[in-house]
């Protein structure tokens, strides 16, 4: 049995590896929509060898669809996602729309694949954030043997979470900084920062670190900060435990990388803790300091699972444990998880 499939922001980095993924994962389509702003209506993609000429997304857009795939901003999965739900389509959302909405589950396969159920309510699925998700991923195994009381975290995030312009945006400053031949032999810079109209972000990224992704809120913490918070809550199903998040963007094009630090009820040692891993789904445990192997945003680029290594025991607290997650932004942090999503509602819930 086949699906009717759109794909909301088919043009958009997400867009075309949730096509991408679609295609590798064999998804049982039969008809496949590519939809998007105005200004990419016309344009030509390919799906399984065919070429589909992408439509405006309008409210229109949804007649005989069973599964839309969203990603194409807050503002358009406000408007739109309804007007989908409303013609019989179960959304999967990718953007911040809809993740703390209580009517709309918030879904990672690997760590509450029970709360699709909730679709129902309003015919939408939210993907929770990128960072969040490989975080949960390798939390749940370790949640399940000994409750987590507070989890600190620290992320390093890949520009291709902005989107397409922050990539072009760092290429672009690489590129410029090489053909000005800025180096000065001892490996800084010759101080060309704000030679550049920047964009994507308020300063150069090339080169850099910028604690700051997402508007700043009352609290001094960013959005992206207040995300990781609050969705790790909601999808662990525990208001209890306690986040704390800084949230920084560096020059890398794709893949996310977190130091996360976690206080436990009860002690979890680091060999306990690489056992529950290696045996938890959509982990990869890659943890051989000795050997020099440890999770790299370079390995993880492509791959749909979470990379965790560094693991070792907190030496300042008695029940803490320190971890190094690795996941692919674009793929397990959105686009594959979506799909993950839709096998599993096709599965268990719309056949």
């Amino acid at each position: 049995m086949g699906y009717s499939v759109a794909v909301a922001g088919a043009t958009g980095a997400v867009g075309q590896t949730m096509i991408r993924v679609l295609e590798e994962r064999d998804f049982p389509v039969d008809h496949i929509r590519f939809l998007a702003s105005e200004r990419s209506e016309g344009k030509e993609l390919q799906f399984r060898g065919k070429t589909v000429v992408v439509q405006r997304l309008d409210h229109d857009s949804f007649d005989g669809v069973d599964i839309a795939l969203f990603s194409a901003g807050g503002g358009r999965s406000l408007e739109f996602a309804p007007s989908a739900a409303k013609a019989g389509a179960v959304v999967i959302d990718n953007s911040s729309a809809w993740r703390m909405d209580p009517d709309v589950p918030l879904v990672v396969p690997e760590v509450n694949p029970h709360a699709i159920a909730g679709y129902r309510n309003k015919g939408i699925i939210a993907n929770p954030n990128c960072s969040t998700i490989q975080m949960v991923v390798a939390l749940k195994p370790l949640y399940d043997y000994s409750r987590i009381r507070r989890i600190v975290v620290s992320t390093y995030q890949a520009v291709s979470g902005t989107g397409q312009q922050a990539i072009h945006e760092l290429e672009s400053e690489v590129r410029q900084w090489v053909e000005k031949g800025c180096g000065n032999g001892d490996g800084r810079s010759k101080g060309w920062a704000g030679d550049f109209d920047y964009q994507a972000y308020p300063h150069q990224i090339a080169f850099n670190c910028l604690p700051h992704i997402d508007i700043f809120t009352d609290n001094g913490y960013t959005k992206e900060e207040m995300k990781m918070v609050n969705e790790t809550r909601k999808i662990l199903e525990d208001d209890s435990i306690m986040v704390s998040a800084t949230a920084v963007r560096v020059p890398v094009f794709y893949g996310h990388s977190e130091a996360v630090n976690i206080s436990f009820e009860e002690p979890v040692s680091a060999e306990k803790a690489r056992e529950l891993l290696s045996n938890a789904p959509g982990v990869k445990v890659v943890d051989d300091p000795a050997s020099n192997l440890y999770p790299m945003a370079i390995d993880a680029e492509g791959q749909d699972t979470t990379l965790v290594g560094r693991i070792r025991e907190d030496m300042s607290q008695p029940a803490g444990l320190d971890l190094w997650v690795v996941a692919d932004n674009i793929r397990k942090g959105a686009a594959t998880n979506a799909v993950q999503i839709a096998e599993i509602l096709i599965t268990d819930y719309l056949r």
